[in-house]
């Protein structure tokens, strides 16, 4: 199982990102990933930086990183600017380029709504979102699509994409792994004291035997047991 970490974005500066793309590279981690919103979930006070371009810098600075949005949003661009967008992140980073795609929902709606960017339907994102899959898929990249509603899991699966699961239990992707290749990412468990401990390692071990073939960590995340982890 691979391991990568979700980059501090939600900040008004991409340094804190770069510096933990550097410390994630020395650690050992395989690669990093960066949060598609135009403000953090539910709080439209606070910044967030754009995805690509913090990603195509960290590409280009740390050969052995791969690098990917989690998850790119269908419909905040054309889906046209979506796939060049990602084109160009793979040409920078040959071979180490994670389109991972998701739909959205309701409680990222209103960042389409605030700057005048239309919602469509579910129903529509995710034919918008099988377009751009097929089209990178076919392209040979490697994509990875947000699970959610069934639809959109089956989806993935016809296609031989990688589901995402955010949040899952060992258990529930073992299930998926034995129907298509799952990735996994969330936030890892921490003690009384808001330190990440053997639970962690315990999580990332479970998820293992369970046949993910990524575990990605939100930040702020405990590099040395990610650089233990993705050293096994």
């Amino acid at each position: 199982m691979k391991i990568g970490v979700v980059l501090p974005t939600f900040t008004w500066s991409p340094e804190e990102a770069l510096s933990v793309a550097a410390a994630a590279a020395d650690a050992g981690v395989h690669g990093v990933f960066a949060y598609d919103h135009l403000w953090p979930m539910g709080n439209p006070s606070r910044p967030a930086l754009a995805p690509f371009p913090v990603l195509a810098s960290i590409a280009a600075r740390h050969s052995q990183l791969f690098v990917g949005p989690l998850v790119a949003r269908i419909g905040l661009v054309s889906n046209e600017t979506l796939v060049s967008q990602l084109r160009a992140l793979e040409a920078i980073a040959p071979g180490r380029c994670i389109a991972a795609l998701g739909t959205g929902d309701k409680l990222s709606a209103a960042e389409n709504e605030a700057y005048g960017v239309p919602f469509a339907s579910a129903q529509q994102r995710r034919a918008d979102l099988g377009e751009v899959a097929a089209t990178l898929h076919g392209e040979g990249m490697t994509v990875w699509i947000g699970g959610g509603a069934r639809p959109t899991v089956a989806m993935a699966e016809e296609m031989g994409c990688a589901v995402n699961m955010w949040g899952a239990t060992p258990d529930a992707v073992g299930e998926q792994a034995a129907r298509s290749e799952v990735t996994w990412a969330g936030l890892l468990p921490k003690d009384d004291s808001g330190n990440h401990n053997d639970a962690a390692r315990d999580l990332l071990g479970r998820l293992d035997e369970a046949g993910a073939t990524w575990a990605v960590v939100g930040w702020p995340a405990p590099l040395e047991i990610l650089g233990e982890v993705s050293g096994t």
